[in-house]
């Protein structure tokens, strides 16, 4: 199974082979930021506890000290995804969430 698991209205659905790029923000819920570049996603990152990893070329990655979670995200902002940004959302509930565009 492959796809990205969409919560909406209390329900969770698994939505196959989303389009690229899906009309889609990640929204940093304590301000209402709409995360537009990866250092201001490091800032928010950073301030919530979370450190850099620098040991792939190809992907960013971020990991807690008290967790076991990775946050792998690809190195060119243009090609951020809404799978990319629900992982981000999972691993922190409660301060990001996904928002259509329109």
């Amino acid at each position: 199974m492959s796809g990205v698991w969409v919560f909406k209205n209390g329900v969770i659905r698994l939505v196959e082979n989303p389009p690229a790029g899906s009309g889609k923000v990640l929204v940093y819920e304590p301000t209402g930021e709409v995360i537009s570049s990866y250092s201001a996603l490091e800032r928010i990152l950073t301030g919530l506890g979370w450190e850099r990893y620098y040991n792939d070329f190809d992907l960013l990655q971020f990991h807690k000290s008290s967790s076991i979670d990775l946050i792998s995200v690809p190195k060119d902002f243009s090609k951020l995804k809404s799978v990319h940004m629900y992982d981000i959302v999972v691993k922190i509930p409660n301060k990001f969430h996904v928002r259509d565009v329109n």
